[in-house]
């Protein structure tokens, strides 16, 4: 799986935290955001005027994070197109966005959508949209 991990930071589930990962081309960028209660992956669209949040997609609860007191690593990636971004936590994919087809990707399949997104269950098939394209 070709990944360009553009950002990670080691952080503490429950902490207030922001990861933001900008596509390396292209006006594309995902944040992972802590709030202290939940955490959440939002899609950016910095090309858009105004509202550049597209979608949002729930990661986890706080409280529902059983290793939360231990350190854990956050990484947001990009395919080699830019188009698709990744969440991984410990090296665990929780999340992936596909820009192109408006689609989001996570263990939590929650919340739904926004109106011009489409779904949020996981799908182990999702992988594939970070196969080498060489």
């Amino acid at each position: 799986m070709p990944v360009n991990v553009v950002a990670k930071q080691q952080l503490t589930v429950g902490i207030e935290e922001f990861v933001e990962g900008a596509a390396p081309d292209g006006p594309f960028a995902v944040v992972f955001e802590d709030d202290g209660d939940t955490g959440y992956l939002y899609a950016l669209d910095q090309s858009q005027s105004g509202q550049s949040i597209q979608d949002a997609m729930h990661i986890y609860n706080v409280a529902n994070v059983t290793d939360r007191h231990l350190p854990s690593v956050v990484e947001l990636g990009w395919s080699p197109d830019n188009c698709k971004a990744v969440l991984l936590i410990n090296d665990y994919v929780h999340a992936i966005f596909d820009f192109s087809a408006k689609r989001g990707y996570c263990r939590t399949g929650f919340p739904p959508p926004s109106e011009k997104w489409h779904g949020h269950d996981w799908d182990d098939s999702a992988f594939k949209l970070f196969a080498d394209e060489s």
